[in-house]
């Protein structure tokens, strides 16, 4: 498994000005948000408690997952009413243009500290790249199991999501092999691939320049799973069929 090169906190921003990604430690993920890494394992729990995702189109029951959207505008950071989520074919060939209504986050990870200062943190990068401005974050809680012998992150493949900023936290990883997440430029050759382990390793991206993908997961165990919570950040409010 190949390891990735990490940003510091203080040098996200800027990686991802020259490059269009920035991969974090899991150190300096809590450098970055201001808390402690426990307070972010505080959560974890709350991923043993995901709903299967009913809306797979290859038939798949790999997935389960959780999702809200909330509005971080200065230092408000404030939860929407529940809302479906939303992507064009465009972005996505496989599960583009349908409304997707996943039950929301649990009402404690929403209300907890260290999220709110993790969604905070992550608005905060995305104004200093792209300018000042509101977000409009949907918050993902992914597990991808082997229930079929085979789990995919990323069934539609390398994509954008069409937004602005884009977090890749990994929360957990057991009894897995794969998964290996790839990044590469939108428009141009290079690209990257690694493979993120430690517990809140986080990948950031700049939607805008380049596309990523993470390969599928095979068991090496029973009940093997990998865990992750995808941010999304776009200005000018949340993806939505044209009116």
């Amino acid at each position: 498994m190949l390891s990735p090169s990490y940003s510091t906190a203080g040098e996200v921003s800027e990686s991802l000005r020259s490059r269009g990604y920035a991969v974090v430690s899991p150190q300096g993920v809590a450098t970055l948000v201001g808390c402690q890494l426990a307070d972010l394992q505080a959560l974890v729990p709350s991923w043993n408690e995901l709903p299967p995702d009913t809306y797979l189109k290859d038939g798949g029951r790999y997935r389960r997952r959780r999702h809200s959207c909330f509005v971080v505008e200065g230092s408000a950071v404030q939860q929407v009413p529940h809302r479906a989520h939303w992507q064009p074919l465009e972005y996505n060939a496989l599960h583009g243009g349908m409304q997707r209504w996943f039950e929301p986050l649990r009402p404690e990870v929403a209300a907890a500290g260290a999220w709110r200062q993790l969604l905070h943190a992550l608005a905060r990068v995305s104004s200093q790249v792209k300018g000042e401005r509101a977000w409009s974050v949907e918050a993902h809680q992914f597990r991808i199991d082997t229930t079929d012998g085979i789990g995919r992150p990323t069934p539609e493949g390398a994509h954008r999501d069409g937004v602005d900023l884009v977090a890749v936290l990994l929360v957990d990883r057991m009894g897995v092999k794969g998964g290996e997440t790839r990044v590469f430029e939108a428009d141009g050759p290079a690209g990257l691939r690694f493979t993120m382990v430690d517990p809140w390793t986080t990948l950031i991206l700049d939607d805008q320049r380049v596309i990523h993908e993470s390969t599928p997961i095979q068991p090496l165990e029973t009940n093997g799973h990998r865990d992750t919570l995808v941010l999304t950040y776009r200005a000018g409010g949340f993806q939505g069929p044209a009116a």
